[in-house]
């Protein structure tokens, strides 16, 4: 069994980020290996954690996610990112898409869309 892929989630809504943690531990390949609910929390935990992939809230408190995806790029340009947004939110995703973001999920999500976008997402980047 290939060792499994980490994830940092990302977003204001303790209620969220536990629905991701459990769609993403479920999985066979990912396991959630930090949360933060603020922008200023991710990058802290981007530079620890060093995860293989990020889900990004794009609407939170003090730093918001584009902002954030940002910073997290000038770290590591290699980063891979996916925003978790609202329906609505069309704009910022295609800013959050500008600023080197993979690829969203849409709120509310269901699990199967969850991991077909983690799959998409870190199989696509194999050369990372």
């Amino acid at each position: 069994m290939p060792e499994k892929k980490k994830i940092l989630v990302v977003d204001d809504a303790a209620f969220t980020r536990n629905m991701l943690k459990k769609i993403i531990d479920n999985a066979d390949y990912t396991k959630v290996v930090g949360e933060a609910s603020d922008g200023n929390e991710a990058i802290k935990l981007y530079k620890q954690l060093k995860p293989d992939l990020v889900t990004m809230d794009l609407v939170m408190p003090v730093k918001g996610g584009i902002e954030t995806i940002e910073e997290i790029k000038k770290f590591d340009d290699g980063a891979l990112i996916i925003c978790v947004s609202a329906l609505g939110q069309e704009a910022l995703v295609l800013e959050a898409a500008k600023k080197g973001a993979k690829d969203f999920i849409q709120k509310p999500f269901k699990s199967d869309q969850v991991t077909e976008v983690l799959e998409r997402t870190l199989l696509n980047n194999k050369g990372h």
